[in-house]
């Protein structure tokens, strides 16, 4: 097993009943919810500090996620400017038992590195992997 870089944070969770809108599948808020935990811990561990979010961008749901379905969170840091990054967060739906894993819903983050005081604070710029 290979661990994910320090610009990639992934994580699963299960919808339960109590995440669910009146139609049985994850409601919008909680999906965003964790869509910016994802973005944010990525963020940070990319930034090494502390980090806020400035903006969501088009956040599009593609499919319904059922209760009882997994949810894998993708979180890459796409950009890295001074002190703000782009985060870019997919949401893989997957039925346990089943090979039905499916882009369920995707959206950029921009966050912002923030020093103790709360104020923008530069990024190490990490070199060229190129």
């Amino acid at each position: 097993m290979t661990a994910c870089d320090l610009s990639e944070t992934r994580f699963v969770e299960i919808v339960f009943p109590e995440q669910a809108n009146h139609y049985g599948t994850l409601f919008g808020g909680t999906a965003l919810n964790l869509m910016s935990k994802a973005a944010a811990i990525a963020a940070a561990r990319r930034a090494g500090t502390s980090v806020v979010m400035a903006s969501s961008d088009k956040v599009d749901f593609h499919l319904p996620v059922a209760v009882g379905q997994l949810v894998e969170l993708c979180a890459r840091v796409e950009r890295v400017g001074r002190s703000s990054m782009t985060v870019k967060v997919e949401v893989i739906a997957e039925t346990i038992g089943k090979q039905d894993r499916k882009l369920a819903m995707q959206g950029r983050f921009e966050m912002v590195a923030v020093d103790g005081d709360g104020r923008p604070t530069p990024i190490v710029q990490l070199p060229d992997k190129s």
